[in-house]
């Protein structure tokens, strides 16, 4: 019994064998794979982490020259950011800041185009406040219809009552004075009570005569 048992387990081994002869490459192969996307997978969460680092540093000479309000520096070390880490949240947030450098400076233009971007290539977390202000900025350059179809894209509901108070400026431009107080009337139910938005549209809707 013992000597058929050796035989049946030294045919396993032999069997064993001339399998990994055949296979021992896929084998190898598969471990190498793996190997290297784990490699692959440490190398991307390292170079992630050291990009935001990098575009975090960057954007302290934004901010400086902000403060010290360096015409000249805020749009080359903005746009120095965007161009060397346009993924990445501090490049929407030094957009942002272009935008409103250029709004100041009366460049509605420009701004506008930075707005844009963000819209379209900025953190989710900016996108929110650029339609807002792209909106605001469509209204100064009275391109009313546009103004209030990138309000309509708003899908982000903590912006529904800046938004809506925004289209009522919007409604009482055009003189449309019963969809402006809706419009205010909107923002004001959609504000919490501490919201700042709540008294500005409650302000308004008063001085158009309260809801009718």
């Amino acid at each position: 019994m013992s000597g058929s048992y050796d035989f049946e387990e030294q045919e396993r081994i032999a069997e064993l064998k001339a399998w990994w002869e055949d296979n021992r490459w896929y084998v190898l192969g598969a471990v190498v794979a793996a190997a290297v996307a784990f490699s692959g997978y440490r190398g991307w969460i390292y170079w992630k982490a050291s990009t935001a680092e990098d575009a975090a540093a960057m954007y302290q000479p934004v901010e400086e020259a902000l403060k010290a309000n360096d015409a000249k520096k805020v749009p080359e070390t903005a746009q120095a950011l965007i161009a060397k880490h346009p993924g990445s949240f501090f490049a929407s947030e030094a957009a942002l800041v272009l935008a409103k450098s250029a709004f100041d400076a009366g460049k509605l233009d420009e701004a506008r185009k930075q707005l844009e971007w963000v819209m379209a290539n900025g953190a989710e977390e900016h996108r929110g406040i650029a339609r807002v202000r792209l909106a605001a900025i469509l209204m100064e350059q009275k391109k009313f219809d546009e103004a209030l179809k990138t309000l309509d894209g708003n899908k982000d509901e903590a912006f529904v009552p800046l938004a809506s108070d925004l289209r009522g400026d919007i409604m009482l431009a055009q003189g449309r004075l019963d969809e402006a107080r809706a419009a205010y009337k909107l923002a004001i139910d959609k504000s919490s009570p501490r919201n700042p938005v709540r008294n500005i549209a409650e302000t308004k809707l008063n001085a158009l005569g309260g809801a009718q």
